[in-house]
């Protein structure tokens, strides 16, 4: 009996691709692509000559047997994803899961995860994050996704589409309110960016400026309710100090707000 390789292969920069990554689809018997048109594109640029067998959401279960069936039968298999790492939101997670079920070995390749590379560059807390993959088109089922988060304290991470990139960027802001909020587009590809910004502005701005490329959203967890630890009283003393180091009325009731969990408009009011 042979084995499955769980392949990374480049997000977009073919520079990316390792080594080990090359040398493994190289010397497998076949490689199970979800897209074989556009594997065949990356087997070509390093001069790798594999026979391929196409794996995605619609064949699954179909292909997964007949692909578990070859690996029993003594030959090696390497799935690939169009891009980053395979089983992240991605099919082959049920392969594995097949894999399992019929005691064949499985190793990974590692390579570009476009879920880490997004939360590392995104200026938001690294600590614990947790991914949520894509919101549904269901709008009970977005809904409900949304609403299990509300008190998420942890960065989240999603993946979007650039067409259903406007209804998501307003969901946040309705869900959420106002949190920090990191759009990262194509990554590793020539119009890499990172807009670090805010839900509410992404609504109201960034949601009909066309925003295009591979998408993922990086969101700023729940912060601790510093209500409990400061009065309204102290608050708005707190802005008064700043306004006589220099800060000017609005600034001074924005920072306070941000110290101390009051809404700005609250101090704002006390201090007119």
């Amino acid at each position: 009996m042979s084995k499955l390789y769980v392949v990374g292969t480049p997000i977009g920069n073919l520079s990316d691709m390792s080594p080990r990554a090359v040398e493994t689809l190289s010397e497998v018997d076949f490689i199970a692509a979800e897209d074989t048109r556009v594997t065949m594109k990356l087997l070509n640029h390093f001069g790798i000559k594999k026979p391929m067998v196409s794996y995605y959401e619609h064949n699954k279960r179909e292909r997964g047997e007949i692909i578990c069936e070859r690996i029993l039968a003594g030959e090696s298999c390497a799935i690939v994803t169009d891009a980053g790492m395979p089983c992240i939101s991605d099919p082959g997670e049920d392969l594995i899961k097949l894999c399992e079920q019929k005691e064949i070995p499985v190793f990974v390749v590692p390579g570009p995860s476009a879920v880490i590379s997004a939360l590392a560059v995104s200026g938001l807390d690294t600590g614990r994050f947790c991914f949520e993959g894509f919101l549904s088109v269901n709008k009970k089922s977005r809904r409900e996704h949304l609403e299990q988060l509300k008190n998420e304290s942890r960065t989240m991470i999603f993946y979007e589409a650039p067409h259903k990139l406007p209804t998501t960027l307003r969901d946040l802001y309705d869900f959420f309110g106002e949190r920090k909020l990191s759009i990262v587009r194509e990554i590793t590809k020539i119009h890499e960016e990172v807009i670090r910004t805010t839900t509410r502005h992404a609504a109201e701005v960034l949601a009909d400026s066309g925003i295009k490329g591979e998408i993922v959203l990086v969101l700023e967890g729940k912060q601790p309710d510093n209500k409990d630890e400061y009065t309204l009283e102290q608050a708005v003393e707190l802005a008064k100090k700043l306004m006589n180091e220099g800060s000017k009325l609005g600034d001074a009731a924005k920072e306070a707000a941000s110290v101390t969990g009051f809404k700005k408009n609250e101090i704002y009011k006390e201090l007119v």
